[in-house]
C-alpha cells in the first residue's frame, strides 16, 4: 500500500489531531522498526498509521472497519496486523509485522506521554525516566501496563531497548509531533 492511499483512509475516518499525531508517531515507529529488520518500510508504516483509523468515528466496531476497508484493497497482511494488534482480541500473531504493530501502538503512546510533561520533551528524554513513569499507574492511566508488556514479550524485544528505539525513532519528528522542547 502506498503511503498516499493510507494518508487518503486515515483522514476519511478521523479527524480528530491527537488521534492522527498519534497514528504519525506509530507510523515513524513502525517505519524504523522495518527499516532496523530489512522489512518493507511502507507496508509497516500504513499499519502504523491505519490501525486505529475507525477509532474516533466508531468505537464499539474497532477495528472491524479499517480492517474490512483493507481487506476489500487486497491488503490482508495488514488487515490481519491491525486486527492482531491488542492482545485482548485472542488474533495470532502469523508475521513480524503483526508483532512489530502490538509492540509499537501502546508504547509509543506512551513514550508520547512521557515527552509532554518535559520541558525538553523527547530531546533528553531518557529510558530510565519512561521506566519510572511506567511504575506509576496514575500517570496515563489508561495505558495498559500488562498490554504493553505482553506486547514487547511477543515480539521478543527488551523494554528498556524497545523504549531507546522508539525514543531514537521520534526524536527527528519531534516538532510535527509537538514533542519537542517548549
Amino acid at each position: 500500500m502506498r503511503r498516499e492511499k493510507a494518508l487518503e483512509i486515515l483522514h476519511e475516518m478521523t479527524k480528530g489531531e491527537s488521534l492522527l499525531r498519534h497514528a504519525r508517531a506509530v507510523e515513524i515507529v513502525m517505519r524504523a522498526l522495518a527499516k532496523a529488520r530489512g522489512e518493507d518500510e511502507d507496508r509497516w508504516g500504513a499499519a502504523g498509521l491505519l490501525h486505529d483509523a475507525d477509532y474516533e468515528a466508531w468505537p464499539e466496531e474497532h477495528p472491524n472497519r479499517i480492517v474490512a476497508r483493507l481487506r476489500e484493497l487486497g491488503e490482508e497482511e495488514i488487515a490481519h496486523a491491525i486486527s492482531a494488534h491488542y492482545t485482548k482480541w485472542g488474533v495470532p500473531y502469523e508475521s513480524e509485522l503483526d508483532r512489530a504493530l502490538i509492540a509499537a501502538d501502546e508504547l509509543t503512546g506512551f513514550i508520547v506521554a512521557c515527552c509532554l510533561v518535559r520541558p525538553e520533551g523527547v530531546a533528553t528524554l531518557k529510558p530510565k525516566s519512561v521506566k519510572k513513569k511506567f511504575k506509576d499507574k496514575s500517570f496515563a492511566a489508561k495505558v495498559e501496563r500488562a498490554e504493553v508488556l505482553r506486547a514487547l514479550e511477543i515480539f521478543g524485544v527488551d523494554f528498556g531497548e524497545h523504549v531507546a528505539f522508539v525514543i531514537e525513532a521520534l526524536k527527528p519528528h519531534a516538532e510535527e509531533l509537538k514533542i519537542g522542547p517548549r
